[in-house]
C-alpha cells in the first residue's frame, strides 16, 4: 500500500504517494533485508576468491580421504614398493604423477600425506582455539593479578621464535601423530588468547553481563554462557587461520626431518625428500606436494578473510 507524505515534508505542495520500498531509512542508511543468516551468506558469496577457496578445501578433503577408496596404492610397505615398482619413475599411465625414491606412487602418496597434514592441521587448530579461548576469556573477565600473570606468560612465549620453539619441543618429544598435534596446538594458542581477551575486556562491562551479575549469576556461567558465545565471530575467523598456520608449521617440521615417522608421511616430508632429487630433474617429487601446501593454505586464508567480513557487522553492506 502506498504511503502518503504531506506537503510540509515534501515541500512541493499537495500529497505525494510513494511505495514503502522507496522510503530510505533516516541517516542515509538503506534498510537491511533478510535475516542474519541471509546477510551472512550474501556477504560471503560476494567474495569469489573465498567461494573458490571453500570449494578447493572440500575438494582437498575428498581427494585425501575418499580418493584412496578409488585409487588403490601401496603406501605402507617399503619392501613391496621397491619390489613391484620402479624408483623415481616419471609420470606414466600406471603412475600419473610418477614414483618417488622408495617406489611409492606419488599420487597415492599425495593423498596419504594429505590425510596426515589436514588431520593434524584441523586437530591442532581445534586444540589451540579451545585453549586460547579459555585462557583469553578467563584472563579478560577476571582481570587483576590473574590477567597480568597469564598475559606475561603469553608475552614470554611470543618473544621466542615460534619455529625454534616448535623444533625444540619436537626434538624433546619423539614425533608421532599425537605428539605433533599437541606440540603445534600448544604453541599456537597465544594469538587466539590475546584476541579473545581483548573482546572479553569490552564485553565484561556491557549491560547484559552486569544484569546477570545483579541476578546472582556465577562467574563460570557468565563466561561460558555470555562472554564466549559473544566472541564466536572472532573465534571462527581465527580458527580458519589456525588451520592454515598448523599445516604450514607441520610442513616446516617435515621439511627439517621432524615430521611423522615413516612409513607415514605428510606434504612437508614429501617436499623435503623431493628436494634432495631436484638436481636430477625429478620435478614430480617436488611440485605436487609444494602446490598442495600453497593452495590449501591460501584457500583457508581466503575463507578466513570472507568470514571476517561476513561476521563483522561494521563491514557488511546495509
Amino acid at each position: 500500500m502506498a504511503e502518503q507524505i504531506p506537503a510540509a515534508v515534501t515541500g512541493i505542495g499537495g500529497v505525494v504517494e510513494v511505495e514503502p520500498e522507496e522510503i530510505i531509512a533516516e541517516g542515509g542508511e538503506a534498510a537491511a533485508t533478510g535475516g542474519l543468516a541471509s546477510q551472512f551468506f550474501h556477504t560471503f558469496v560476494e567474495n569469489k576468491l573465498a567461494v573458490a577457496g571453500l570449494f578447493f578445501i572440500v575438494f582437498a578433503v575428498l581427494f585425501c580421504y575418499v580418493g584412496p577408496v578409488f585409487y588403490h596404492t601401496n603406501q605402507t610397505s617399503t619392501q613391496d614398493a621397491l619390489l613391484y615398482s620402479t624408483q623415481n619413475s616419471p609420470p606414466s599411465w600406471d603412475h600419473p604423477l610418477g614414483t618417488d625414491y622408495s617406489g611409492f606412487d606419488v599420487l597415492g602418496r599425495l593423498m596419504y600425506g594429505g590425510q596426515v597434514s589436514l588431520g593434524i592441521g584441523f586437530a591442532a587448530a581445534a586444540l589451540a582455539t579451545v585453549l586460547g579461548v579459555l585462557v583469553g576469556a578467563v584472563s579478560g573477565f577476571f582481570s587483576g593479578w590473574l590477567d597480568s600473570f597469564l598475559m606475561r606468560i603469553v608475552d614470554v612465549l611470543l618473544s621466542v621464535p615460534l619455529l625454534f620453539l616448535l623444533i625444540t619441543l619436537a626434538v624433546i618429544f619423539h614425533p608421532s601423530l599425537l605428539i605433533l598435534i599437541l606440540v603445534i596446538g600448544f604453541t599456537s594458542w597465544l594469538v587466539p588468547a590475546r584476541l579473545v581477551r581483548g573482546e572479553t575486556l569490552t564485553l565484561r562491562v556491557r549491560e547484559f553481563v552486569q544484569a546477570v551479575r545483579v541476578m546472582g549469576g556465577r562467574n563460570s556461567r557468565i563466561v561460558g554462557r555470555h562472554i564466549i558465545p559473544n566472541t564466536v565471530g572472532t573465534i571462527v575467523v581465527n580458527a580458519t587461520f589456525q588451520v592454515a598456520d598448523a599445516i604450514l608449521l607441520l610442513a616446516a617440521l617435515g621439511f627439517v626431518g621432524l615430521g611423522v615417522p615413516p612409513p607415514r608421511t605428510d606434504w612437508g616430508s614429501m617436499l623435503a625428500n623431493g628436494v634432495q632429487y631436484a638436481t636430477d630433474g625429478y620435478w614430480w617429487q617436488i611440485y605436487p606436494a609444494g602446490i598442495a601446501i600453497v593452495l590449501v593454505v591460501v584457500a583457508f586464508n581466503f575463507v578466513g578473510d570472507a568470514l571476517r567480513d561476513a561476521l563483522e557487522v561494521r563491514l557488511q553492506r546495509r
